[in-house]
């Protein structure tokens, strides 16, 4: 015992030190060869394993980090991680601290000590809570389904393409409920990750509904409750929830998606079976979470129902009310102007939104998604999407909007719809001439979207 407290100060802070950095290095300067090496081959594996793991299983850590079973398991790693290396440092620190006598070297050695644990606990601490926030994301917005998929089998069931919902929920002082002002079908490759985004203006009238109680009552094609006004797309998903004979059997909060994806599904002649939708006003928070988001303004944006502002032109950072007025101001434009805006500032946030920026903001960003977002894709698919975003991240967004001249919105061409979508989903890539020949009001080609923002 005297030989293992004989060392001085200098001795005890760089063995202190270095079995922080590599575990064992203390014992055996303590002459406990047996643990020392024991403990250095076990700091030696568990760094091999995490290096490994984050090299070589990057894309299944993502997967795996949106299954609540997985991030449980992963904060029981953490912790017990930490705390394996908070005692190796204070088992270090007892056997080469210096002698009772040397008051100076205990407190200096020991401070050291404290402070090389906070830096280890520090970190895991954060980690878990980002884990914990992680689960309770996924556990709040995504409903439970059955077991999980294994992920050798394909979850997409041999499907081609998989359709997603995407709606943008605006309401107002003094009206109720919400309208849907944007509706976009993302169809996306399960091969490719190749995808396509099918646009419907809000203002569409006389949209057939889908077969049973819905089209009961309105056979003719949606006329909505006010005789005086007509039926539009973007009133069919609160006219279901205020009306639950529309869909039997499905509780509230559930009958808007269910007919909203039943009715887009038929215009476009697709399968639509999973929605998300996004509150406006909840979207500027997400956008100010994330510190704002880069877009190119082609024109001078008067926004405001009293013309309160103006966005000059020009590439700029928009705070998120700025960016919630760019994707839905109609002041001196028309919706089908406001269209194409909503799809670029949902490309550039998507773009933008990397890691660290996702890291920096990560429960600001969790708590405005939470409020802002409402979706019904079930956690056991969630892995899949995760594979299947990285693909889409591979390539150009194409996309096709149904606005005049190609469809009148009072009496749109349904055939002619679902005949274009065909098309576009058929073909495997746009020719440049293509892309040049589509201009900013017509859907007669699927336009590049990249290019249409910039």
């Amino acid at each position: 015992m005297d030989k293992q407290r004989g060392f001085g100060l200098g001795a005890g802070i760089a063995l202190t030190l270095a079995s922080a950095m590599l575990w064992g290095v203390a014992h055996l300067a303590a002459d406990r060869r047996r643990t020392g090496f024991a403990l250095m081959a076990a700091h030696v594996l568990t760094l091999a394993a995490i290096l490994v793991v984050f090299t070589g299983f990057s894309t299944r850590l993502l997967s795996l980090a949106v299954q609540p079973r997985w991030l449980t398991w992963l904060t029981v790693g953490l912790v017990v991680l930490a705390l394996a290396w908070t005692f190796v440092i204070v088992w270090s620190f007892v056997l080469v601290r210096p002698p009772r006598a040397d008051l100076v070297g205990r407190v200096l050695t020991t401070s050291l000590t404290i402070a090389l644990c906070a830096l280890v606990l520090g970190p895991a601490v954060y980690a878990v809570r980002l884990a914990h926030v992680s689960r309770d994301v996924v556990d709040s917005l995504f409903p439970a389904a059955g077991s999980s998929p294994v992920m050798s089998q394909d979850p997409w069931n041999g499907a081609q393409r998989v359709n997603f919902l995407l709606l943008g929920a605006d309401a107002a002082p003094g009206r109720p409920g919400v309208r849907t002002d944007s509706v976009t079908v993302a169809s996306v490759d399960t091969r490719t990750g190749a995808t396509t985004l099918l646009g419907l203006p809000r203002n569409l009238e006389h949209v057939p509904l889908p077969r049973g109680p819905a089209r009961d009552r309105f056979p003719f094609g949606f006329t909505g409750t006010d005789p005086g006004t007509p039926g539009l797309l973007n009133e069919i998903y609160q006219y279901a929830e205020d009306h639950p004979e529309m869909v039997p059997g499905v509780g509230r909060g559930r009958r808007g998606p269910a007919l909203i994806k039943e009715t887009v599904g038929g215009i476009l002649g697709l399968q639509v079976p999973y929605y998300a939708m996004v509150d406006m006003a909840g979207f500027a928070e997400i956008i100010d979470a994330m510190g704002g988001v880069e877009v190119t303004v082609k024109e001078p944006i008067v926004y405001g129902r009293y013309r309160e502002g103006l966005l000059p032109a020009g590439t700029r950072r928009l705070t998120g009310q700025q960016a919630l007025w760019f994707g839905r101001s109609r002041t001196d434009s028309d919706d089908y102007v406001r269209m194409g805006r909503q799809k670029c500032l949902l490309n550039a946030v998507a773009k933008q939104a990397d890691p660290l920026t996702v890291l920096n903001s990560f429960e600001r960003l969790a708590a405005a998604t939470k409020r802002a977002i409402s979706t019904d894709l079930p956690q056991d698919l969630l892995p899949a999407v995760v594979e299947l975003s990285e693909k889409v991240k591979n390539h150009k967004i194409h996309s096709l909007s149904f606005v005049p001249p190609l469809i009148s919105t009072v009496y749109p061409d349904w055939s002619l719809i679902r005949h274009k979508v065909s098309e576009a989903l058929d073909e495997p890539r746009w020719s440049r001439s293509e892309q040049a020949s589509a201009s900013r009001h017509s859907a007669d080609d699927a336009v590049n979207l990249d290019a249409a923002c910039q």
